[in-house]
């Protein structure tokens, strides 16, 4: 049975990935709408490969580009931030939402409004607008599978048990590339260091958020929204190896962990898939291979972006919105060479400290809390 699908975010790290698993399986999806911020000859590409029926990249600017390279292939192309949510509120039966950031926010309410299956791996919108689009999900009867590995594994470990039941839910975290730095190492890492991460194959932004530790930290209220034990119940455990991928700990002390390859196609696939299972190309587990597998505290001194997550999540009101609104800028800032890598979680900080904001009742209210705290950002970068 052929299955409906469009992907926001195709030509990121996630979206590929997602069709390399559609290419392995081309009787089983119908590929309805791809997306891209630019990228307009990758994105062309793509939906001529997989006979999308539309074709979206959300800067306008590379409109004209992307219709030169569908001319001729009857695929629909728009553009622009209105298209972007009409292409997912299309309906499918499931809508993969791979847009980094913020930006992702209005496509991602536009699919749970819709009523339909999101699989989402936009962990940004559960962090800046949680309480917004947990609602939204249960006023339109949407269901949300989580891509994260670390959710994923987690939504794994929870079936065929009580909620009621779990003691505590521990995340695990490779700690990224720089995790055994020394303070002053650390002060003196350049981007590509930052980015280079031992186990998985990620984005730029989400490969630094992995080396500050505030993937983790994002992660952690992301699970706050997901899985509602408590924050007292959530927990987060250095795993350098990344073989297991997150915990469920019960009250009768049995603990369900769910190991698997660094390799995102697993959670992908668990997804696509979600009721059943389904092929992927990795190869079996071999733990006689690994040889061992080993477990740290997070040492909140070097990276304290866990801590701010906590406190954020914790604090509530406008400041889950406000610590990923003032990452966003920072990393941005390191990327291009702005500031140090210690200075993200600084600028975090400060932002956090300058800006407070009422908790978000709809998504304008969150869109407006993440500009102003980008702004504040920006404006301690202006004064640094």
């Amino acid at each position: 049975m052929t299955r409906l699908i469009s992907i926001l975010g195709a030509t990121g790290s996630v979206g590929e990935q997602t069709l390399d698993l559609i290419r392995r399986n081309r009787d089983r999806w119908q590929v309805e709408a791809l997306t891209a911020n630019c990228s307009a000859q990758q994105l062309a590409a793509f939906a001529r490969e997989f006979g999308a029926k539309m074709a979206v990249v959300s800067d306008e600017g590379c409109l004209p580009e992307l219709r030169e390279a569908l001319a001729g292939s009857g695929v629909e192309a728009a553009g622009g931030r209105q298209a972007l949510c009409e292409a997912a509120a299309r309906p499918v039966d499931i809508t993969v939402a791979a847009i980094v950031g913020c930006a992702g926010l209005a496509p991602v309410m536009a699919a749970i409004e819709r009523g339909g299956t999101v699989a989402l791996a936009n962990k940004e919108a559960l962090v800046s607008a949680g309480d917004v689009m947990t609602a939204a999900v249960a006023q339109h009867g949407a269901t949300l599978l989580p891509v994260d590995s670390e959710h994923n594994a987690i939504f794994q470990c929870l079936q065929g048990n009580r909620i009621e039941d779990v003691a505590r839910i521990t995340l695990t975290a490779s700690g990224g590339p720089l995790r055994t730095w020394t303070p002053e190492q650390l002060a003196a890492a350049t981007p590509a260091q930052a980015m280079a991460h031992p186990n998985w194959d990620m984005g730029a932004k989400i490969s630094v958020d992995s080396a500050t530790m505030m993937n983790k930290g994002l992660e952690y209220i992301e699970a706050h929204h997901l899985f509602p034990v408590g924050l007292d119940r959530l927990k987060i455990v250095v795993h350098p190896q990344s073989v297991i991928h997150s915990m469920v700990e019960y009250r009768d002390r049995s603990t369900l962990a769910q190991l698997g390859p660094s390799d995102m196609r697993v959670p992908i696939a668990s997804c696509l898939a979600w009721p059943q299972r389904m092929d992927t190309p990795m190869a079996p587990l071999d733990l006689a291979a690994i040889g061992e597998l080993t477990f740290f505290a997070p040492d909140e001194q070097r990276f304290p972006a866990t801590r701010l997550a906590r406190e954020a999540i914790e604090a509530g009101g406008g400041a889950p919105a406000t610590l990923n609104a003032a990452n966003e800028v920072a990393v941005a800032a390191f990327l291009a060479g702005q500031i140090g890598f210690m200075r993200i979680a600084a600028v975090v900080e400060s932002t956090l400290t300058r800006y407070s904001a009422a908790a978000p009742e709809s998504l304008d209210d969150v869109l407006r809390v993440d500009q102003e705290a980008r702004a504040h950002a920006k404006e301690l970068l202006e004064h640094a």
